[in-house]
């Protein structure tokens, strides 16, 4: 299982920022003072020391002191807020001149004998347990046999170590097992995801008493207790601090026994496994009055666990999420009355809820989502290449239509751009990291490219794909997607407000420490921190402004990069891509401050630059820990030049919209992001098309291992028919070239009786693989209890006084 670290680093203050700009105005100032400042610190003479009070006393203090008056004070819960997760490759892409060399030194995730034989064994089992059209359309519900099996191979323990009786598996086990459930069924992921995502079990690990651990992990583990996590209020969804539930500090009646405790009342909704739920995870807001625990009688946010069987708890009833059946719905709370110990990591981590919820996402969204989405892409790049290979028009595989392929070579390339990114990510969590940013950006760009990619993979499918029923593999998929990307974090959120709001923040060198410096209360110690770091920041803006200038000017030539073969070129591009979003960063904290949290569609461009740098660099990483595998190049070309291509036009949005007209066109002259992009070449987008067209190891690396024991029976339908086809197509050829039917053909000679049946068992293949569902009167009356029974009598019957139909 991956080490658990401290919660340490990384999430935004709502005021963050303000001030940030104020480092920056130090360029204003002139070069001359950065070389001021390392002198300052090479000089170990006298005169160092005196320039260094000069300019602490002429230039440092003036902004010291505008500063310290511009930046509010920060509340409690931004400054814990600021310090939730950690920042990592993202910190790398944001200083404007990453090493490669950190990158390399990741190790790719691989699974452990045990890891691997649980994917084998009881996982395999599962998928075939699992009936998705019956859980969403009949039953409403895993069967029972599949909780069963769930408790008892402890899939809700893959997080808890071993030593408190889960598995313990690593971060990319934990998404392998995600990956490969939900290739079957989304209801049956979800349900396994939540216990091993945000949740209790999460919390337990990394702020748990080791008496609460002892208690509870061991119950999560084999199923003895269903956890849920109750975040979302009535009235405060993405908005957490907004939250009215809340429990006050009192004595009480517990076991029999007055204790001190807490009197909660809540009202949840959206809450996953809440209706089964034993454990409920609950954020709330604590009180304390009367002072019981403390000076204070307001504590803030705190999280705590309540056994759903205490009087004034209500679970049970259900939403239903997108006609997709996982158990998710209400929870109140009226009156309920817990002891203080309940509260997770004890009393001492009353208010510190925020900093539990942050650190919690941070390794929990990093694996979940991003593994669904990565399922759905995969299934949709599979079936769509199948599919267009088996499925002809005007006598031709749909394949070979270039409109198809324009759909066919994205849905590839996107496969593996995003499994690249989720291994690097499960990679990083891997390592102990809390991946604050690089979370929020997976589950935001994973999401949003499982819904570009379904959405391509409808359009090759046409009326195949509409058609609900058993047989329909993509629907199901398709309606995932709203849920994917409004949970854990809706993404209009994370991509507006925290991608880049918090990247900008806890990755940049010298930001943080600038207003951490300006909070001290100790004047002389924050003037003296905050010229440290001043100074460094402007010596780091200086050096950036020169770097982002030269690369651009040279298209990246320039740039410096590790020798990686044909991917060489795509390192000195995201070098230069680096540097120029370092410098729109300092830039737009210079002009804007504090206001650049009101400029969303800003913030939301810079996020998507970040975020196409960290796919990209997870891309080129694969295909060097792969062996640099010359088929594959391919789809590391597209990935390259579509992700170029989009930041080029973010960051020509932000410059065009950015808050100062006149530092816009001045980096627009240094940056030259151009306005004539180039998408990739239809040549190129051809050759990524034909990875999924034919069958192959490239193909196999694409797809991953989401078959072979866990696909739909209508999945594997498709596959026959596809391996039917690519064996049969001489005999394809033959009829083609002699223009007959078979029958004529084997007449003629032109086909044996042996090849004839062999492509009469292709066509039923094909037949069976591009069937659509329809259903009875008697059928759809079971699926649909209000079902009216209708015949075309009851459509057409002339109403009394109306006219015969002629």
């Amino acid at each position: 299982m991956r080490p658990r670290r401290e919660p340490g680093v990384r999430k935004t203050g709502s005021s963050a920022g303000i001030a940030i700009g104020l480092a920056a105005m130090g360029i204003g100032l002139g070069i001359g003072a950065a070389l001021l400042a390392q002198r300052r610190g090479s000089s170990r003479d006298r005169g160092g020391d005196l320039a260094g009070s000069i300019r602490r006393e002429i230039l440092t203090k003036p902004i010291h002191g505008w500063a310290r008056k511009a930046l509010p004070r920060l509340s409690e819960t931004e400054r814990e807020a600021l310090h939730a997760g950690e920042s990592w490759w993202d910190a790398e892409l944001l200083s404007g001149d990453p090493d490669w060399r950190k990158l390399d030194a990741v190790e790719a995730p691989r699974l452990s004998p045990r890891e691997q034989a649980f994917l084998d064994g009881p996982c395999e089992r599962l998928c075939a347990m699992l009936d998705d059209w019956k859980i969403n359309r009949e039953e409403g519900d895993l069967p029972p046999e599949v909780w069963r099996f769930m408790r008892e191979e402890k899939f809700f323990g893959m997080i808890i170590p071993r030593s408190r009786g889960g598995l313990e598996f690593s971060a990319y086990a934990h998404s392998e097992v995600v990956r490969y459930i939900a290739s079957r069924s989304i209801a049956a992921a979800v349900t396994v995801m939540v216990p091993n995502s945000l949740g209790p079990g999460e919390l337990l690990l990394q702020f748990g008493t080791e008496a609460q651990k002892d208690h509870w992990l061991p119950r999560l583990a084999d199923g003895r207790e269903i956890p849920a996590f109750a975040l979302t209020s009535e009235e405060a969804g993405s908005d957490a601090a907004s939250m009215v539930d809340s429990g006050v500090v009192c004595r009480g009646e517990w076991e029999g026994e007055q204790v001190l405790g807490i009197r909660l009342n809540w009202s949840k909704r959206y809450i996953t496994l809440a209706p089964v739920c034993t454990v409920l995870g609950l954020a709330f807001k604590l009180y304390d009055p009367d002072r019981l625990i403390g000076e204070d009688a307001e504590i803030g946010i705190t999280c705590a666990l309540v056994p759903t069987h205490l009087d004034g708890v209500e679970i049970g009833r259900r939403h239903v999420p997108s006609q997709i059946m996982f158990q998710n719905g209400p929870t109140t709370g009226h009156d309920v009355f817990i002891p203080l110990d309940s509260i997770i990591g004890g009393p001492a981590c009353a208010g510190h809820g925020w900093t539990m919820l942050m650190s919690a996402l941070a390794a929990g969204r990093g694996i979940s989502l991003p593994s669904m989405a990565s399922a759905a892409v995969a299934m949709a790049a599979h079936t769509s290449g199948a599919y267009s290979r088996v499925r002809e028009q005007f006598g031709i595989p749909i394949g070979r239509f270039e409109g198809i392929q324009a759909r066919l070579g994205p849905l590839a390339a996107n496969a593996y751009a995003l499994d690249a990114a989720r291994r690097l990510t499960c990679a990083g969590l891997d390592e102990g990291r809390a991946l604050a940013v690089v979370s929020g950006i997976m589950k935001a760009h994973a999401t949003y490219r499982m819904r570009e990619a379904l959405d391509d993979a409808m359009d090759i499918h046409s009326g195949k794909a509409v058609i609900d029923g058993p047989s329909n593999y993509l629907l199901p998929l398709h309606r995932g997607v709203p849920i994917a990307i409004t949970v854990e974090g809706a993404n209009i959120v994370t991509r507006n407000l925290i991608i880049f709001g918090q990247g900008a923040i806890r990755a940049h060198p010298h930001m943080l420490d600038e207003m951490m410096a300006l909070e001290e209360r100790r004047y002389d110690v924050s003037l003296a921190r905050f010229d440290a770091h001043l100074w460094k920041h402007v010596a780091h803006t200086a050096r950036t402004l020169a770097r982002a200038t030269q690369l651009a000017w040279s298209d990246g030539l320039l740039a410096p990069a590790p020798d990686r073969g044909r991917a060489t070129p795509i390192y000195r591009q995201m070098t230069r891509w680096s540097a120029a979003l370092a410098l729109t960063t300092d830039a737009l904290f210079l002009t804007v401050g504090g206001g650049l949290k009101k400029k969303e569609m800003i913030s939301a461009r810079m996020g998507d630059i970040l975020s196409e740098l960290y796919f990209l660099s997870a891309t080129v990483k694969r295909w060097e820990d792969d062996g640099r595998p010359a088929a594959d190049f391919p789809l590391v070309r597209f990935a390259a030049d579509r992700g170029f291509a989009r930041i080029r036009i973010a960051l020509d949005e932000v410059l065009a919209n950015f808050p100062n007209p006149w530092v816009g066109g001045a980096l627009r002259a240094l940056l030259r992001p151009g306005r004539a992009v180039r998408a990739p070449d239809d040549a190129l987008v051809k050759a990524c098309s034909d990875l999924l067209y034919e069958p192959s190891q490239t193909r196999e690396r694409i797809v991953g291992r989401i078959f072979g024991g866990c696909e739909r029976e209508s999945v594997r339908v498709l596959g026959e028919a596809w391996e039917a086809v690519l064996g049969a197509e001489r005999i394809a050829s033959k009829l083609r070239k002699v223009g007959v039917g078979p029958e004529e053909a084997v007449r003629s000679g032109a086909l044996s009786p042996r090849e004839r049946a062999r492509y009469e068992e292709t066509t039923a293949a094909v037949r069976r693989a591009v069937a659509v569902d329809d259903f009875s009167q008697d059928e759809l009356a079971r699926l649909l209890p209000a079902y009216r029974r209708t015949t075309p009598e009851a459509v057409v019957r002339p109403q009394e006084g109306s006219h015969e139909r002629s």
